[in-house]
């Protein structure tokens, strides 16, 4: 917080999250007060977090009777006119936006985790507590730790990393875990493509965080914590370590939390940007000193995690959505979402979108939802839903607007979405969702009788092809590895690998269809191809 004190003037609200900074806030802020000193009208200026609007950054609040008055983008050029039309009353300007919670892109949002967002100075704790913090960790307090394990249970969280594994189950498997230590981790290494929501808590209300592993400690006995960041994001860095620093100050962490005399120390521990430590298995190596690489499982990091103890280790968005659960009771949390996946989920917008940014929502939104009353519209032919690094596990092809009022709901988390255009989307990527599903049941192999007489192998016939097949499929192309597949679109149109088509010429050399090759090839040769080439050189010699 800087500025004047709190009765001197009109509170001014300006972000300070990174994106926003990226875009001028820093120079608006310093603009506006440059601004009010020279007019005699004193302002108590508050940094804040993002709201996620980011087709409006910066924007600028203003306290009035009638709430919080926005007006963004705004310029360092467009300040003077601001003030000059009574920006500190919330007079009228063409960049008003209106009362900042009646823009419909907020106004439609079911915000649990997010509510903060924007709201509060993410470094004060009195802040923090005057919008309902902390009353969760209160509520763990007074109950015991199966108890609370009990109501993450009751609630349905699941994990919001992408592998929406059951929260309650993994904190129950640590509570009844042997071990003098344990620990609370968070993975806060956020390094998919286009994801933002991790930074935008860990940066507008880190105390929402910190009280979520806080609680995750109560609940299994752990007394040490560490938030594993990602060294791409120092803002989020610098505003964590203050934030730890004012929970350390007001007893919120420490040796006696609230008063109670159980004991939590948190600590920030910066990556060194290696993409594999997003991995849990990972990241607990990266922490201990090692190279990041994954382990083994069994054990499990619940049984055999940090320093070989009981450890907990979930992502940023699954601890902050537990103070909820404990401040409000797991039915209320329940009562939102659809099927398995109760709650809400942060979705990230990216793209060719109108409005990209935050939306938290429910499950069960539609992605004409998404795209259309948030986005703004694109000009995108398609869209795709994104898990961890591709297209979530639920949905592999693309989303077109005739199936775009499916319910955007699935256990396995899709954290953002993204809609691109044909022209500036990396092509490769395009081909590999476009192709054929990556998933292939063994009975929709041809039988052997059913095929023509020129697809017998130069080095075996087809049975004996087949028996060598993986069941896997290229990672580019999603195209089978396994020879005897690829035959099945060997004469169609479809996308075709040019290396794994040469090759497959020579074990098949009678093809019929001819041996052009498609416009679209990726010449990515999968690794499983050099075995097989192996395989049928062996057979060839005797």
């Amino acid at each position: 917080m800087t500025g004047t004190s709190a009765s001197a003037g009109v509170t001014v609200y300006v972000p300070r999250e990174a994106t926003a900074r990226a875009l001028g806030a820093d120079a608006v802020a310093r603009a506006l007060q440059e601004q009010a000193s020279r007019r005699g009208q004193p302002i108590r200026l508050v940094r804040t977090g993002s709201r996620g609007l980011f087709w409006l950054e910066p924007l600028v609040e203003v306290a009035t009777a009638e709430g919080r008055i926005g007006y963004g983008p705004v310029k360092v050029g467009d300040v003077s006119g601001l003030c000059d039309a009574g920006l500190l009353q919330g007079a009228a300007h063409r960049l008003r936006q209106g009362p900042v919670e009646s823009i419909s892109y907020l106004k439609r949002q079911e915000r649990l985790t997010c509510a903060r967002l924007g709201v509060i100075d993410p470094v004060s704790v009195e802040d923090y507590r005057s919008h309902g913090g902390y009353a969760g960790l209160a509520a763990a307090l007074a109950m015991q730790p199966a108890d609370i394990v009990q109501a993450v249970s009751d609630s349905g969280l699941r994990g919001r990393g992408g592998a929406a594994f059951p929260t309650g189950i993994k904190w129950k498997t640590v509570l009844g875990a042997l071990g003098a230590q344990k620990y609370i981790v968070c993975n806060a290494d956020e390094g998919d493509s286009g994801t933002f929501s991790d930074r935008l808590l860990m940066e507008g209300d880190p105390f929402c965080l910190i009280e979520g592993m806080t609680i995750a400690a109560l609940a299994v006995g752990a007394t040490r914590g560490y938030i594993y960041l990602r060294w791409e994001y120092p803002q989020a860095h610098a505003i964590l370590a203050e934030a730890i620093a004012a929970a350390y100050e007001h007893g919120l962490l420490g040796t006696d939390v609230m008063g109670s005399g159980r004991a939590f120390d948190l600590q920030v521990r910066m990556g060194a940007g290696a993409y594999i430590c997003g991995e849990e298995t990972s990241l607990l190596e990266s922490l201990e000193g090692r190279r990041g690489q994954i382990r083994f499982k069994p054990p499990l990091p619940a049984i055999k995690g940090l320093f070989g103890c009981p450890t907990v280790v979930n992502n940023v968005i699954t601890f902050a959505s537990v103070p909820i659960i404990l401040a409000r009771g797991a039915p209320y949390y329940r009562d939102f979402g659809m099927g398995r996946s109760r709650g809400s989920l942060p979705i990230q917008l990216a793209g060719n979108v109108a409005r990209g940014g935050l939306v938290e929502r429910a499950f069960g939104v539609t992605l004409r939802e998404l795209l259309y009353d948030y986005g703004g519209g694109t000009r995108c032919r398609s869209a795709d839903r994104w898990g961890p690094t591709g297209p979530s596990r639920a949905s592999t092809h693309r989303w077109t607007t005739k199936r775009s009022r499916r319910p955007a709901a699935c256990s396995a988390t899709a954290a953002s979405w993204c809609s691109t255009t044909a022209s500036t989307w990396p092509r490769r990527r395009a081909m590999r969702w476009n192709s054929a599903p990556s998933s292939h049941a063994a009975s929709a192999r041809p039988a052997a009788s059913a095929l023509p007489a020129g697809w017998r192998s130069s080095t075996g016939s087809w049975p004996a092809i087949a028996a060598r097949c993986r069941k896997r499929c290229c990672a580019i192309c999603a195209i089978p590895w396994c020879m005897d597949r690829c035959a099945r679109w060997a004469g169609s149109p479809r996308i075709r690998c040019s290396r794994r088509w040469t090759i497959f010429r020579k074990i098949f050399p009678n093809l019929p269809g001819g041996g052009r090759l498609g416009a679209d090839s990726c010449n990515r040769l999968p690794n499983g191809i050099w075995a097989r080439r192996r395989a049928s050189r062996r057979s060839g010699s005797r």
